[in-house]
């Protein structure tokens, strides 16, 4: 995809995202998300802090001292804060980054477009929600996730030993890897490949078999 297609892309899903969240009810809020500690209220929370420069990050290591022990717990301490205004305030500051191009410090647009698609998930999937994840988009995705695997920022996810398989979306030309054959939509290979072993149900081929095993036996 080319820059500006990212871009269109995050806007659309931001724009889905803030929608859906506007549906939510006062317990759906409450509940978990797929991210393992984290409620729906903190993934919302987190997906509007999106644009941080390099003082919006060291005034986060101030107010949470304990984030210095790492990316996950300054990200995590962040969206917990967040998470604690009005929730109609957290759908405005949602809404009001689309059309925006600012990424937060040492980013990528990429890394703006993983977040949107796969918090979103995070959100919809454990409530039994539907919310569009555009194959394009995704494909584009899971090529940068499997890009990072084994490197500092490919920590941010949960690995779950996807190097051993070979992925190929059913709804976008996309395929990365060798091995054991695991087939799917993009969207849902994005999910798998970020440590979301919710997306194994829309997954087919002995790779997939082996990844539920596997993940089963963890």
């Amino acid at each position: 995809m080319k820059d500006s297609e990212v871009w269109s892309a995050i806007d659309d899903q931001r724009r889905r995202t803030a929608d859906l969240l506007g549906q939510l009810s006062e317990e759906e809020w409450r509940h978990a998300s797929l991210c393992p500690g984290w409620t729906v209220r903190d993934v919302a929370a987190h997906l509007t802090l999106q644009e941080l420069s390099i003082g919006d990050a060291l005034a986060a290591v101030i107010r949470h001292p304990g984030s210095l022990g790492g990316m996950n717990r300054m990200i995590r301490l962040s969206a917990h804060h967040k998470a604690e205004q009005p929730v109609e305030r957290l759908i405005d500051d949602l809404r009001a980054t689309v059309g925006s191009r600012r990424t937060n410090v040492g980013v990528t647009n990429l890394e703006t477009l993983i977040d949107i698609l796969v918090h979103g998930q995070d959100i919809a999937v454990p409530l039994g929600r539907d919310l569009e994840m555009p194959s394009s988009a995704s494909a584009t995705a899971a090529s940068r996730v499997w890009s990072q695997v084994g490197t500092r920022m490919g920590r941010v996810f949960t690995d779950i030993g996807v190097r051993r398989f070979r992925f190929v979306a059913t709804d976008a030309t996309w395929s990365e890897g060798h091995g054991p054959e695991v087939r799917g939509p993009a969207g849902a290979l994005l999910l798998l490949l970020t440590g979301r072993p919710a997306a194994l149900p829309r997954l087919t081929g002995a790779g997939a078999d082996e990844l539920r095993s596997q993940v089963g036996a963890a």
